[in-house]
């Protein structure tokens, strides 16, 4: 299989670099530079502006407003949008939901619901890990009743990213109490303003919001807000688990990850000179480098035209896997590269976050380093989101090797 960039996709990655590089507002830019969490705001104004040239969601199909991208040129553009600091856009609904109506959808969902995506218009969350199923989501046991023309939700949704912002949820419910667990499982659309629906945050050990508890309490949703078929929801999940555990493998993030550890060993002082000269330091940053790169390659292969769905389909747990710890390990070097001062949480001011600043912060002149020391605690969760690494496990040994 030859795994060569075709000097098409190249010219595209010069094209793209060049208007984000033009179109990306500094100050939406400065928040990506630190890695804290993309405020709405500002997502929502990056997405109008990729929405004017067609770039919000360029791998759906045109017909639902995008450009029909190969999975290699979405790879590209992604890579590019992480290495200026662009702010991470509204995954739920791009990569997951979107997917999920293009498919399954009606053709009244489809129009309803796929142009306010793309225009940064209404957000969009992910409600299916509970208290008591999360990794695990055939126990789930929210259920929706049938009644007239709607269902009745009642339950309790967790970990729920970016709830505190969304507009709507996309979640798995339980419309058949007397089937076996994955058959009686649908898929629903609920707005997030109806009424007896609570949102509560959770404050994660890096002191900012982005985890939310929802509570339905009869939550009477439209019948034409389920997706697809009754009973078919642990399908349409399995489809967007795919797509969501391939994107986990965030190898752009993790590249990013390398260059700032390399400008932070380089800045930081030992007794005997820089970080960066150090052979067990700098080891360790080498071995990182490697195992990014054979990541990427990996990444590439699932992307390559050659490849078959179905086998792209297979490895999606793999690369989830490898993504996931590298992604952590890449945080924590980071914070020890800058020694004692990467015990300090550097908390992002306009994002929420409930520290104040109590005179105990880092003294140190490094723009690289601020949110350093949040990111490096944040992501101790990127092995359990998604899937935890132990189930990831367990599926690679049934569909991949056979167990």
């Amino acid at each position: 299989m030859d795994f060569t960039v075709s000097r098409q996709d190249e010219a595209f990655r010069s094209e793209a670099r060049g208007f984000i590089a033009a179109s990306l507002p500094a100050d939406i830019a400065r928040r990506g530079r630190h890695d804290y969490h993309s405020a709405r705001d500002d997502v929502r104004r990056w997405m109008r502006i990729l929405n004017t040239r067609g770039w919000a969601a360029p791998h759906w199909p045109p017909a639902f407003g995008g450009l029909d991208w190969s999975p290699l040129r979405k790879y590209i553009f992604q890579d590019e949008l992480r290495r200026a600091r662009a702010p991470v856009l509204d995954r739920c609904a791009l990569d997951l939901l979107g997917p999920v109506l293009g498919a399954f959808g009606s053709a009244r969902q489809q129009a309803r619901f796929l142009p306010p995506i793309l225009n940064g218009d209404e957000w969009w969350c992910q409600g299916f890990s509970e208290p008591g199923a999360g990794s695990d989501l055939a126990s789930l046991r929210t259920r929706a009743d049938l009644d007239g023309d709607g269902y009745i939700v009642n339950g309790h949704k967790t970990w729920t990213t970016e709830a505190h912002y969304a507009d709507w949820i996309f979640a798995l419910v339980r419309t058949d109490q007397a089937a076996k667990p994955q058959a009686g499982i649908s898929f629903l659309l609920i707005d997030m303003t109806s009424p007896g629906i609570t949102r509560r945050p959770i404050w994660t050990i890096d002191e900012g919001l982005t985890l939310n508890e929802i509570f339905f309490d009869d939550v009477r949703v439209p019948a034409e807000h389920l997706v697809g078929e009754p009973g078919k929801g642990w399908t349409y999940a399995k489809f967007l688990l795919t797509n969501e555990r391939t994107t986990s493998a965030v190898v752009s993030h993790s590249k990013r990850d390398v260059e700032q550890i390399r400008h932070l060993a380089a800045h930081a002082p030992t007794p005997d000179g820089r970080l960066i000269d150090q052979p067990a330091f700098a080891a360790r940053l080498a071995r990182l480098e490697a195992e990014t790169m054979a990541l990427e390659w990996a990444v590439m292969r699932v992307l390559h035209p050659a490849t078959s769905d179905a086998a792209g389909n297979s490895v999606a747990s793999l690369l989830k896997l490898r993504g996931s710890e590298i992604s952590e390990r890449a945080a924590l070097l980071a914070a020890e590269a800058l020694g004692d001062h990467g015990r300090a949480a550097m908390a992002d001011p306009e994002g929420g976050h409930r520290l104040h600043d109590d005179g105990l912060g880092p003294d140190i002149d490094d723009d690289e380093a601020i949110g350093v020391a949040n990111r490096a605690m944040f992501r101790r969760a990127t092995t359990i989101y998604g899937g935890a690494s132990e189930v990831q496990r367990s599926i690679i040994a049934k569909t991949i090797l056979g167990l």
